[in-house]
């Protein structure tokens, strides 16, 4: 019975070591090499006024969310006036859609989200 573990043992180990010789060999042979270059002076500036543009057009973004949330928070206060002073359940649901309404015209003044620009 020790022959037959110490046999089974001997086995494992040996395939394991066999197995990690071979993950460790393909393991050299996948690496990708990456390959850097200078920009040219033309390159460098386009890619200047790249993120130049990005970096304005993602702070004119964030300005623009920041005034949709106050846009949105004075219009979610106006509605909950509106809501408690209704008397009806025609003006409840009137003052329910000027408030979809206002969060969508200020949701609509957010542009999209700009690009990264990629290095070339």
């Amino acid at each position: 019975m020790k022959l037959v573990k110490r046999s089974i043992t001997a086995i494992t180990v040996a395939g394991l070591f066999a197995f990690a010789g071979v993950t460790g060999a393909s393991a050299d042979t996948a690496t990708p090499t990456v390959k850097k270059h200078a920009l040219t002076v033309e390159q460098k500036a386009a890619f200047d006024a790249q993120k130049a543009a990005f970096k304005s057009a993602r702070t004119a973004r964030q300005a623009a969310i920041s005034t949709e949330r106050a846009a949105i928070k004075a219009a979610h206060v106006t509605a909950k006036a509106a809501i408690a002073a209704a008397t009806t359940p025609e003006a409840k649901s009137a003052a329910r859609a000027a408030f979809k309404a206002a969060v969508a015209a200020a949701k609509a003044t957010v542009p999209a989200k700009p690009k990264k620009p990629v290095r070339p």
